[in-house]
């Protein structure tokens, strides 16, 4: 049995491949499809079936990881489940009929979810004066897997050819679950095993879908942090799209966009790392608040950046300021939201999130025209100001005393 002092790195190291894999399948699928069929917008359709699943099956996962007397069998299923079908589905993609690909997407969308449930197991293993550092270096870990994901999957198909773009993110996760069950996966600590246990019925089944949900509701902080951040990400969104088009604005190729998100994302690492070393609970609501202000005003910049390189500039900047921000949700989490249900509201709000994110994805396809790149530009940092100011109110709204996340 791996001892706890060997257990932080073990889980970031099986947790991040898993990570990169998942952050790749969508490069890796667009890529698969348009070598094999010349039409990447079928890809679309099983991203979809990929997403949808998500929101059902996160918080359903998370409530399993809180309850289950032995997570570890239920981690490794869900784990490999969702390499195998990774593999099927990046064999499938542009061969097989789309109705079948998309049952197999669907498989992806209810399996993923372990990635992020994976973050709530942090507590049982890590002694609580070192867990911040372990929230920073988990963040670092999301924005690794961001970095790392769909760069091997585009730098595979320009060695290999967009066929075999997949290989690598497949060969990842089997590393990241080939590791998970090194790890030691505690049961969950007296408290959360005495918590209330949801009951059979359908009044149990909804519990499990909305436990999460109402936990977020009815803390003060977590819903503080949950409009917040929602409301920031509903703008996030949209970026992918609009750096692409503000790459043309500024008279840069179009590719130059995929290099503001990566210059974007190893911001976000650094600021991560750097959370790592320096942010504590006690100061993850201003730090929250302020991140999400400093993001903003560092993507406003991008709508007056006369060149590529100042872009890349305010892109790095951006990612800087987003690294804490993450760190800190992960922190708050932990701090406010009940033992026993940790890992359903992890996964609640990552479900959220992505909801929020397709939504914006929606509105800046719908606005790109009327607005151009500049008015989406300030539009996207607009929504992170609204998350900051929105979460800056309900923090101050008195705590009501309920069953949690009201202080500290």
């Amino acid at each position: 049995m791996i001892g706890r002092t060997a257990a932080l790195p073990l889980h970031l190291t099986s947790a991040t491949m898993l990570r990169v894999s998942a952050e790749g399948v969508a490069t890796a699928l667009v890529l698969t499809v348009q070598a094999r069929t010349g039409h990447a917008a079928t890809a679309g359709f099983l991203q979809t079936a990929m997403t949808l699943p998500y929101v059902l099956s996160g918080p359903v996962i998370g409530n399993a990881l809180d309850r289950v007397g032995r997570p570890r069998r239920v981690a490794v299923a869900l784990a490999a489940c969702y390499a195998a079908a990774t593999a099927l589905l990046l064999t499938m993609a542009g061969r097989s009929p789309l109705a079948l690909a998309l049952c197999v997407a669907a498989v992806i969308g209810c399996t993923e979810p372990i990635v992020v449930a994976l973050t709530s197991l942090l507590p049982r293993f890590v002694p609580e004066g070192r867990l911040s550092r372990a929230y920073g270096l988990e963040a670092s870990s999301y924005n690794l897997a961001g970095i790392a994901g769909p760069g091997l999957a585009a730098g595979l198909a320009s060695l290999a050819g967009g066929q075999y773009a997949g290989t690598a993110v497949v060969a990842v996760g089997v590393v990241g679950l080939l590791t998970l069950p090194l790890l030691p996966f505690p049961s969950p600590s007296a408290s959360a095993e005495s918590g209330p246990r949801a009951r059979p019925g359908l009044s149990g089944t909804l519990s499990v879908i909305t436990g999460g949900l109402v936990v977020l509701a009815e803390g003060r902080v977590l819903r503080a942090l949950t409009v917040a951040t929602t409301l920031a990400w509903t703008g996030f969104g949209g970026v992918a799209v609009t750096v692409v088009l503000l790459a043309e604005h500024i008279g840069a190729p179009p590719s130059a966009g995929g290099r503001l998100l990566v210059a974007m994302a190893v911001g976000s690492l650094a600021g991560s790392l750097a959370s790592s070393r320096w942010l504590t609970p006690k100061h993850a609501e201003p730090v929250m608040i302020a991140g999400l202000v400093a993001f903003g005003a560092s993507l406003a910049a991008l709508a007056v950046t006369p060149s590529l390189p100042w872009a890349t500039a305010a892109s790095v900047a951006a990612g800087i300021a987003e690294g804490p921000v993450f760190a800190a949700t992960l922190m708050l989490r932990q701090r406010e939201a009940p033992p026993d249900r940790l890992g359903q509201v992890n996964t609640t709000g990552g479900s959220l999130k992505i909801g929020a994110s397709a939504l914006g994805a929606a509105l800046t396809a719908a606005f790109a025209g009327p607005l151009g790149p500049v008015g989406l530009v300030l539009a996207i940092a607009a929504f992170q100001f609204a998350g900051a100011f929105a979460g800056l109110l309900l923090l101050r709204v008195p705590a009501t005393g309920g069953p949690a996340g009201d202080g500290s």
